[in-house]
């Protein structure tokens, strides 16, 4: 089985910037395309970033610019780097991935991490 573990949510002052990692971890044998998305009481989840497991990278309107989501493949973990943070960035953030485990590699499953809350106030 594998798992996604978020991890570098907090409270921050607008402006201000925050690091999210997304670890792999459990009989993981290779992480595919990764995806963040996030949550805000009383919204739907939305896309935040993505990128495939070549460095493709993808942003939603809302941070680009902002936000920057990277990868390292040797440590199967993903990170995205929020800078210039706004109050209506307030949400819990979730990594999602595909990824294969070593009893199947050929075959690729997604994943959900527990969430990780950011808190943009003053």
């Amino acid at each position: 089985q594998v798992q996604l573990v978020e991890s570098g949510g907090g409270l921050v002052q607008p402006g201000g910037s925050l690091r999210l990692s997304c670890a792999a971890s459990g009989s993981i044998f290779s992480l595919d395309d990764l995806h963040w998305y996030r949550q805000a009481p009383g919204n739907q989840r939305e896309f935040v970033a993505g990128i495939t497991r070549g460095g493709t990278t993808t942003y939603a309107g809302s941070v680009k610019g902002r936000f920057t989501i990277s990868r390292d493949n040797a440590k199967n973990t993903g990170y995205l780097q929020m800078d210039s943070l706004k109050p209506e960035d307030t949400a819990v953030y979730y990594c999602n991935a595909d990824a294969s485990d070593t009893r199947a590699i050929t075959v690729l499953h997604n994943y959900w991490g527990q969430g990780t809350q950011v808190t943009v106030s003053s």
